[in-house]
């Protein structure tokens, strides 16, 4: 029996992230994508200044990116994974093997960042079970850390937000402070110099909790979607040290920063510190099909392989792991980043884009800017008993404006394609300095 019309035809979907009743009552639909822009339903060019969820690195529907898709889909829809391979899936691991830093030589492939999270938390686990260490089985993870929307990663995540309708979440997790502080590092240009002390803390949750029960720290180089929170100088280096000391996997949540959000391949790479595992996602295929991996460090691997040749070393996977689709628009996004050279030109936008990010610290509202790489952070002063919406009010009018911004509590955060050049830097940034005048 066919069920009764909806009222509208955007009723039946509950949207993921979105006040679903405020965004129906006023919809805004993108029909279309074309390098650094989009095109909303009613004909507006709208420029891209978030690489759509920090995620089309190399502008909207490259394309050599469409057309490896477009093929692929017509050659090899889908192919198992388990017990079965397709060769794109081993030369797209191989791919990303050769970009990572270091020994992070192994590849594991999920569909998305919140699976990478959950699958390199069950690969830390493990690693240290298959050891002989089972006892380690705490995990640690940061305050205003956002690692998806799994268990795993809301349990090590720090957004109260993403944790406090969904009860207990796992057990065993403890969480270091993050770093954000305005009296010592507002208006940052790049890494702050005061926090790294903040690493330290590290020292005291291993004592409390016994150094031989903590298996892994998860922490994101650079903390995006909380709203850009730059490592200060030497900390990642200090957490690094820690780690080493006591046996325990360090993990960069590498969603945001891999594929040269930071003008270089991996924050790995930018930072100078190797970790024992990095999970990526968004860039990998330049957000053309859903896909995810974890890279991971060759002991790590060799570890799980002692056992008889027939074993299913780690019974862990998704159906879609490797798809042939994705496998195809990964590699034609890293051939694109590589013909381009868009890490290189990312790097070389840096300064300039710092530039126009910091000229807005004068704008009525702004208590902080802080920026790396491709990304800024414009925080606002929360309007009185209405926290988030002077955010979320910069952010409609930007849009009506023909500019897409994205906001996380009061603090605008600004990552574009790496595409992007100087007139829209200017635009983006002018827009919003503009908008900002407008707002009470």
């Amino acid at each position: 029996m066919t069920k009764p019309v909806p009222r509208n035809d955007i009723e039946s979907q509950w949207m993921p992230f979105t006040a679903n009743r405020q965004f129906k009552a006023a919809p805004r639909m993108i029909v279309s994508a074309q390098g650094m822009h989009y095109t909303s339903h009613d004909g507006r060019r709208i420029l891209d200044g978030t690489a759509g969820l920090w995620c089309c690195n190399a502008g909207h529907a490259h394309p050599k990116i469409v057309a490896a898709v477009r093929e692929q889909v017509g050659r090899l829809d889908y192919a198992p994974g388990f017990q079965m391979g397709h060769p794109l899936a081993f030369e797209a691991a191989a791919r990303v093997a050769g970009m990572l830093p270091g020994d992070l030589d192994r590849v594991f492939f999920t569909n998305s960042g919140s699976e990478s999270v959950d699958t390199a938390l069950k690969i830390a686990l493990a690693y240290h079970r298959v050891r002989g260490d089972a006892a380690r089985t705490r995990l640690i993870g940061r305050e205003r850390g956002y690692h998806g929307v799994g268990f795993g990663g809301i349990s090590v995540g720090g957004i109260s937000n993403n944790r406090k309708l969904f009860g207990a979440l796992l057990p065993g997790v403890d969480h270091l402070p993050h770093t954000h502080d305005l009296d010592h590092n507002a208006f940052t240009r790049g890494q702050p110099k005061w926090g790294a002390h903040l690493a330290d803390v590290l020292e005291r949750i291993v004592q409390l909790h016994d150094p031989s029960t903590i298996a892994a720290v998860i922490v994101e180089p650079m903390a995006g979607s909380t709203g850009v929170l730059v490592p200060p100088l030497g900390y990642l280096e200090r957490l690094r040290a820690i780690c080493d000391r006591y046996g325990i996997l360090l993990i960069f949540d590498e969603v945001i920063t891999g594929f040269g959000r930071l003008g270089s391949s991996f924050a790995a790479e930018h930072f100078g510190v190797l970790p024992d595992m990095v999970t990526l996602a968004k860039g990998l295929t330049n957000a053309t099909i859903p896909m995810g991996a974890v890279g991971v460090r060759e002991g790590i691997y060799q570890a799980f392989m002692g056992g008889p040749a027939e074993a299913i070393e780690l019974p862990h996977g998704y159906t879609y792991s490797g798809h042939p689709v994705a496998a195809a628009a990964a590699l034609a996004a890293m051939d694109v980043y590589e013909q381009e050279e868009l890490f290189g030109r990312a790097a070389e936008l840096a300064p300039y884009f710092e530039d126009a990010a910091h000229a807005l610290r004068e704008r009525q509202h702004v208590i902080d800017v802080r920026n790396i790489g491709l990304v800024a952070g414009i925080e606002l002063t929360p309007r009185p008993g209405e926290p988030t919406k002077r955010a979320y009010e910069t952010f409609v009018k930007c849009y009506e404006r023909g500019v897409l911004i994205r906001t996380t509590g009061d603090t605008i955060a600004l990552s574009p394609p790496l595409i992007i050049n100087k007139t829209e830097i200017d635009l983006l940034f002018g827009t919003l300095g503009e908008v900002l005048d407008t707002v009470h």
